[in-house]
């Protein structure tokens, strides 16, 4: 038996997801790092960071390092997985000779040197050997979907800083696109339409707070109200308002168009026989900006084809991540022929 853990990253924009073979997800937090400016100390990572957002004194700042699906910060992210993947393995010796493999979820957009970030980021990080899975992949394994037939499968995968929308057969992507609309743009949305509907300045915190409680993209049968503080932009003052999920649809309608017609946009660059397929099999609904109120009655209206929202959507790359680390000893011996080939 061996000492080593294979881990499964979901580096999340907004969520980091830790799988370990075996045991499944024992780690989901906030990306968010707390560092002193002063001595670049590491102060807080996580939820205890994520809790300081907004609220901090000047000489500490709360950094999210991945942006839009990719690293923005690398020496912070470098830090956050140290902290992450020692959290979760223990530390010392142990740790130093048993080196984990680390299989890191990546958007289906990522570049080259995106790539390379990752990994190194990974390896300084304490891992033995970093592979990497494209999230649509990931989130079509994690969802029950068989992907090694040859047949037609649509997954969207809603995340915090990307949306991944692809069709998969055989094992591999046919047609994919990556768009950086996604729950970040959703927030900001929300923020922009309360400064100019209420005159009133509301947080991030707040706005995902909206977005989660009351957040619609379709009209519901029983409109739903939440209670939201913020500043008054006229008076300067704090205030409190009473927003509806009406406002919050009509503050989500341009991001959610956006996500409609990419998925529109791989449709029609899919092969027949495939789109033939996903008509019969409908489309896969994953990550955390799928479960806003209605996106799948609203997708299914526009494209006729049948949606659904997966049974466990936040955790579904995390998952598939994990599944991917049993064919871990397969990937590693097709890379060792290919290498063997090329000498």
């Amino acid at each position: 038996m061996s000492l080593r853990q294979d881990i499964g990253i979901d580096l999340g924009t907004a969520t980091v997801l830790v799988y370990i073979k075996g045991k499944g997800i024992v780690l989901q937090e906030p990306s968010v790092v707390a560092i002193d400016k002063n001595t670049h100390k590491l102060l807080a990572v996580g939820e205890a960071a994520r809790s300081m957002i907004g609220r901090t004194p000047g000489n500490i700042i709360a950094i999210r390092p991945l942006q839009d699906g990719v690293i923005s910060d690398y020496d912070v992210t470098e830090r956050m997985l140290k902290y992450f993947i020692s959290r979760v393995t223990g530390s010392g010796l142990f740790r130093y000779f048993f080196k984990p493999r680390i299989m890191v979820c990546v958007p289906s957009g990522v570049t080259e040197v995106e790539r390379r970030a990752v990994i190194d980021a990974s390896i300084q990080a304490g891992a033995k050997k970093t592979y990497l899975i494209e999230e649509p992949i990931a989130a079509a394994i994690g969802s029950g979907i068989d992907i090694s037939k040859p047949a037609g499968n649509m997954v969207v995968d809603i995340g915090g800083g990307t949306t991944d929308i692809a069709v998969i057969s055989l094992g591999g992507i046919v047609v994919s696109d990556s768009t950086k609309i996604a729950g970040d743009k959703f927030d900001e949305a929300i923020t922009r339409y309360m400064r100019k509907r209420h005159n009133v300045m509301i947080g991030e915190r707040s706005a995902e707070d909206l977005k989660i409680n009351i957040g619609s993209v379709y009209e519901r049968v029983q409109e739903v109200v939440m209670n939201i503080r913020g500043r008054n932009l006229i008076s300067g003052l704090p205030i409190t308002i009473t927003v509806s999920s009406y406002e919050i649809m009509e503050a989500l309608e341009e991001p959610v168009a956006s996500i409609i017609e990419a998925v529109h946009g791989v449709l029609e660059k899919t092969p027949p026989e495939l789109a033939s397929d996903i008509a019969d099999r409908g489309i896969m609904l994953t990550g955390g900006g799928s479960l806003i109120y209605g996106l799948d009655k609203l997708l299914q209206e526009r494209t006729g084809i049948n949606v659904m929202v997966a049974d466990d959507a936040v955790s579904c790359v995390a998952l598939g991540t994990g599944e991917a680390l049993n064919n871990i000893e397969a990937i590693e011996q097709s890379a060792i022929n290919i290498n063997s080939k090329l000498r």
